[in-house]
């Protein structure tokens, strides 16, 4: 257990991170990146440049100086952080390298602030958090040996097909390049894929498995990335694999990581609410195909939101799940004006996914909710749902990148 002179003292700095946190997880990221370029590719370099996870770090440092005293209120985020760290083969040697720049890094941006006593204080509770972290990833990785299928570490795989699904998503089907049989996965997670670099070296990307366990391939879909403003860079990864991986690749793939998933054990009576964005729908539609088979008798919600018709991913695939399911209410918002010659009726409307179109499906709200998409969509729904009181045990949602805070809704 920490002392408890180390949890007065992190606790006494919560608010001067709170000031400084940004500046501190800029510094220690250019540091560690500078004295310790190995680590590297360990790290999206657009979610570096963007500043979503000098954002995302600095979040976690202040969250756990101010829980450090009921550290059982971030059971959560140490799960989502070992999980992330498992698909990305994070392993206790990383450990001492991100101490050691941390440490430094509060040293030379706190400056005077940065006491002998406060860096001693720090060091106990970095090395009492890795531990609890260390521990934890080393049952992820148990666990992915010894299931049917499973492996550690990054495994060749084998494209036996491509399919354009949208105007900017495509599907890629992978099968084990030695001929094994796949793991059973969760509804909802993500594999990790790894493919070079410009620079000479790797670098990795997570993307949600969009189709159910059972099958024999993974299939992952993926969004080409195009930057929007000249300095934001195209996605290296998703225009690596949109234009150079064919039938026939190989890519590196870790095993099913995540702690977004739907426990299929689990039985409700209450209606199951599925909310995706753009290409937010891949975990969604995994929940929804599994769901489907497992409870067939379940009333589903299904609401898909995107830019327009040509944007939008696996409509046939759900119209046709619709058809076949008559507890299955599937609605699609266009945020977009519709084009000429597209007539929106039915299951199609113009505008957001908001609170009145949910609750005229789910009159009565009580219902369990699972929602991935971008950053503005999640903090609207997130703060839908907290308005009318929902348990937490039945909100369930996965943020593509760093997660951030949600703070406010961004959409009216």
């Amino acid at each position: 257990m920490l002392s408890a002179q180390t949890i007065a003292i992190v606790k006494s700095t919560a608010p001067i991170l709170e000031e400084h946190g940004e500046t501190l997880t800029r510094h220690f990221y250019k540091r560690m990146f500078s004295h310790n370029p190995e680590v590297a590719p360990l790290f999206n370099p657009a979610n570096q440049a963007a500043g979503l996870q000098q954002k995302a770090l600095a979040g976690a440092i202040c969250a756990y100086a101010a829980n450090i005293d009921n550290l059982e209120v971030l059971g959560g985020a140490v799960e989502l952080i070992a999980q992330k760290h498992a698909s990305l083969q994070v392993k206790p040697e990383h450990y001492p390298v991100v101490g050691e720049n941390l440490l430094a890094s509060i040293r030379e941006v706190l400056g005077e602030g940065a006491t002998d006593d406060v860096i001693n204080a720090w060091a106990e509770a970095y090395g009492f958090l890795a531990n609890i972290l260390i521990g934890r990833e080393k049952q992820i990785y148990h666990e992915h040996t010894v299931i049917p299928g499973g492996w550690e570490g990054l495994k060749p795989f084998r494209v036996i097909r491509k399919e354009v699904e949208s105007d900017v998503i495509t599907s890629f089907y992978l099968v084990p390049a030695d001929g094994s049989k796949l793991p059973e996965f969760k509804p909802g997670q993500y594999v990790t894929v790894r493919v070079p670099s410009p620079c000479g070296h790797t670098t990795m990307r997570n993307y949600s498995l969009s189709d159910k366990p059972g099958q024999e391939w993974f299939r992952i879909s993926v969004k080409r990335e195009i930057g929007q403003k000249a300095s934001t860079p195209d996605g290296y990864v998703s225009n690596f694999l949109h234009g150079n991986i064919d039938v026939g690749s190989t890519l590196e793939i870790a095993p099913p990581c995540g702690e977004f998933f739907i426990d299929m054990t689990e039985k409700h009576e209450r209606p199951l609410v599925l909310l995706a964005a753009g290409v937010g729908v891949t975990p969604i539609l995994s929940i929804l195909l599994s769901v489907l088979d497992a409870m067939p008798d379940r009333q589903i919600v299904f609401i898909h939101g995107s830019l327009n018709e040509g944007a939008q991913a696996f409509k046939k695939t759900i119209d046709a799940l619709a058809a076949k399911n008559s507890n299955l209410q599937v609605r699609y918002r266009y945020s977009d004006p519709a084009e000429a010659g597209i007539l929106r009726e039915g299951s199609a409307s113009t505008g957001f996914i908001d609170a009145t179109l949910i609750e005229s499906l789910v009159p009565n709200r009580d219902a369990d909710y699972f929602f991935c998409g971008p950053q503005p969509f999640m903090v609207n729904i997130y703060h839908e749902l907290l308005a009318w009181g929902m348990p937490p045990a039945q909100v369930h949602f996965e943020f593509f990148g760093p997660r951030q805070e949600l703070k406010k809704p961004l959409l009216s």
